[in-house]
C-alpha cells in the first residue's frame, strides 16, 4: 500500500454523515471510512472491489441493481486495462473473473470502456436497509492513480439517517490515522 496524503486520511475518516473510500487505480481499497467498514465489514484494506463485485455474494447483495454495477465495473476495468496493458495483476484479475464468474466473460467480450466519476449508488444494507448515495470519484494528485470516492446522502433523507447509524459512536472503535502514536 502506498502512502496517502494526510488530508485524504482526514477526509476518509471524517465523522460527518458521509462515507469515503481511497482506492488505487486498479480498484484496490486502500483506506475506508467508518461507515464503509460498517457497510461491508468483510471488506478489509487491500481488497479488490471488482473481484468482490463478481465473486463475493455478500458484497453483490449490497447493490439493488447488481447488473448495472457489473456493467459499470467491467467498463471501468477495461479503461484501466487500456491504460496499463502490461500490468500482470490486471491480466490475472481478468483471467480469474473469466474463469470463476459466468456473468463476467460476456460483459468483458462487449469491450465497453467508460469512466464513472459521479452518480448515485442504490444500496441495500443488511443493518439499515435501502440507501441512495450520491458519489464523486476524485483523482488524488500525483503519479499513484489513487482516487477518493466520497459518498453522501440527501440531507434529511432516510439514506442520511442510515449513514448516521452506520457511522455512529456505536460502531466498533477504529484506529484514527490522523492521531500520531508514539
Amino acid at each position: 500500500m502506498s502512502a496517502k496524503p494526510s488530508e485524504v486520511r482526514v477526509l476518509a475518516w471524517a465523522r460527518a454523515p458521509s462515507k469515503a473510500v481511497v482506492r488505487a487505480e486498479v480498484f484496490t481499497t486502500l483506506l475506508a471510512g467508518r461507515a464503509i467498514r460498517r457497510e461491508a465489514p468483510a471488506t478489509p484494506a487491500e481488497t479488490n472491489l471488482i473481484r468482490m463485485l463478481f465473486l463475493d455474494e455478500q458484497y453483490q447483495q449490497l447493490f439493488t441493481n447488481w447488473n448495472e454495477e457489473a456493467q459499470l465495473g467491467v467498463a471501468s476495468l477495461r479503461l484501466v486495462a487500456g491504460r496499463h496493458p502490461h500490468d500482470r495483476s490486471l491480466a490475472e484479475l481478468v483471467g480469474q473473473l473469466t474463469m470463476n464468474c459466468g456473468e463476467f466473460a460476456p460483459l468483458w467480450a462487449r469491450h465497453p470502456v467508460r469512466t464513472c466519476t459521479s452518480g448515485v449508488k442504490h444500496l441495500r444494507h443488511p443493518l439499515v436497509g435501502a440507501m441512495d448515495l450520491g458519489f464523486e470519484n476524485l483523482v488524488i494528485p500525483g503519479p499513484s492513480g489513487q482516487r477518493l470516492i466520497a459518498y453522501t446522502a440527501e440531507p434529511g433523507s432516510p439514506s442520511e439517517a442510515a449513514l448516521r447509524i452506520l457511522g455512529s459512536a456505536t460502531a466498533p472503535p477504529a484506529q484514527d490515522p490522523t492521531v500520531t502514536r508514539s
